[in-house]
């Protein structure tokens, strides 16, 4: 009996890659998109918003909190929803384009005042009466770490429309909205949902 020719190699390798490497790579893909437009994570790199984040400590981001966007862009398909106060936002840098996490202590219209470390918006003190260094943004709650005191003051501050200032809770060790101004509301990457993992704790579900 005469063997069977084998296809010439360009043909089997055709017929490979349509059906191994096509189908990996297109879920490899779809994987990527779901992860810049659903869901994604970061990696704490500095102490400015202790005590709330430690450095190294993983956290989710949830993507569509302020819009659904195009994969890969920041083509928004879909308003979903703008950064309110105390809540805590991944974010580049106005600066330089370094990514950050921060929390939103201001949103448009509001006039600000920081005062050794200490948050007032609109008028209203945000401290918690019997808790010092703890600040209330309606039901959120922020722990502030003032060891390295309060750093710049802000004197009486309104935010601009399309805009929010941000601050680390680490008041006195934080490059924040003091020093590289507002962040554009639309341009802010999503909003840190929970610690997943921290060192020496290992992993855990902290919400923010």
């Amino acid at each position: 009996m005469d063997a069977v020719a084998r296809p010439p190699f360009p043909e089997r390798a055709l017929t490979w890659l349509k059906k191994e490497a096509l189908p990996l790579l297109v879920m490899l893909g779809l994987l990527a998109a779901a992860r810049d437009t659903l869901a994604n994570h970061y990696v704490v790199p500095s102490g400015s918003m202790q005590p709330t984040l430690q450095p190294g400590d993983r956290v989710v981001v949830d993507m569509r909190a302020y819009g659904l966007r195009l994969p890969f862009t920041s083509q928004e398909l879909l308003a979903t929803g703008t950064p309110q106060r105390g809540e805590v936002a991944v974010f580049d840098s106005p600066a330089d384009g370094t990514r950050l996490i921060k929390r939103v202590a201001a949103v448009a219209g509001d006039h600000v005042q920081l005062r050794d470390g200490h948050l007032s918006i609109n008028g209203q003190p945000l401290q918690i009466a019997d808790l010092a260094d703890t600040e209330a943004f309606g039901e959120r709650r922020a722990s502030l770490d003032l060891d390295s005191g309060g750093g710049p003051d802000i004197a009486d501050l309104q935010v601009p429309a399309g805009k929010v200032l941000v601050l680390g809770d680490h008041r006195g060790n934080s490059f924040d909205g003091r020093f590289f101004g507002f962040v554009d509301a639309d341009k802010i990457y999503g909003r840190a949902v929970a610690v997943y993992y921290r060192r020496g704790d290992g992993f855990e579900w902290q919400r923010l």
